[in-house]
């Protein structure tokens, strides 16, 4: 352990300049991620579907001074995500972190749901994040200096849920399996892969669970029974994690799902 080190060891979590590829830019991670890694000091490189809310995202990220190229594009298909890889490269020359916050949910009992619908969630979760994992790896490799990929699970990739939810807990199983096996493969070459797996945290989409009507306090005093931590998570919980995971403080972590849930996962 060198002197230098010692002297500020912060300095393992420093990631400006660096180049990050996040899509699924305008969800409640993506957003996160993108303001979280601005502020840090990263170039930006953010795509969305959604062009209203991915422009907001970009103002945002702008604000906190951070040079963005925002991409109007889903990573469905294999060219799109080889162009988002390359649009990063054209603005910046490189790419030295990738998060893939893209994908879906659908609800629904088996007995009502089509094969349809549920090969559409393992698309978004599954197929979207080998795809990207794909293109930021072989931009990663021709650089020769290593990087960092970071996909999206849940807790429900480990645990099961009784409300309908075969295919986003098989898709989120399926990401852990795509971290794991990427970790052992790209071991040797510098690059990381590793996935963050919240459980509920605030966001436009759950702010029901946080209100006080009978509805929500019924269901999170059931939900916060099995929380050790006594509480939803907040976004500021998975900084932190994504800070780690995408800088040199992370550099001998691979292949790990990193549960940001206050302990549901461990009882």
């Amino acid at each position: 352990m060198s002197a230098d080190f010692l002297k500020n060891p912060a300095s393992l979590f420093d990631v400006k300049g660096k180049v990050a590829v996040i899509t699924g830019a305008s969800g409640a991670f993506g957003a996160l991620a993108a303001q979280i890694l601005a502020g840090a000091g990263c170039k930006l490189v953010l795509t969305a579907g959604k062009k209203a809310d991915l422009d907001a995202v970009t103002k945002e990220c702008e604000a906190l001074g951070a040079d963005v190229e925002a991409l109007n594009v889903r990573p469905s298909k294999e060219a799109d995500c080889d162009d988002i890889i390359a649009a990063g490269v054209k603005r910046f020359g490189r790419v030295d972190i990738l998060v893939v916050a893209s994908g879906k949910n659908d609800v629904s009992k088996i007995s009502d749901m089509s094969p349809d619908r549920f090969l559409d969630v393992m698309d978004a979760n599954v197929t979207q994040s080998w795809l990207m994992a794909r293109a930021a790896t072989r931009q990663m490799l021709a650089q020769g200096d290593g990087g960092k990929i970071v996909l999206m699970s849940s807790a429900r990739g480990l645990l099961g849920h009784p409300a309908g939810y075969t295919a986003y807990c098989a898709s989120k199983s399926a990401v852990d399996g795509i971290t794991k096996a990427l970790g052992c493969e790209l071991g040797p070459t510098g690059i990381t892969v590793n996935a963050i797996a919240p459980t509920v945290f605030r966001s436009p989409l759950t702010a029901w669970m946080f209100a006080d009507d009978e509805k929500a306090q019924a269901t999170r005093a059931g939900f916060l029974a099995r929380v050790p931590k006594g509480r939803l998570g907040e976004p500021e919980d998975l900084a932190g994690p994504l800070l780690f995971l995408t800088s040199r403080a992370s550099d001998f972590y691979t292949g790990h799902i990193l549960y940001a849930d206050g302990g549901y996962t461990a009882g």
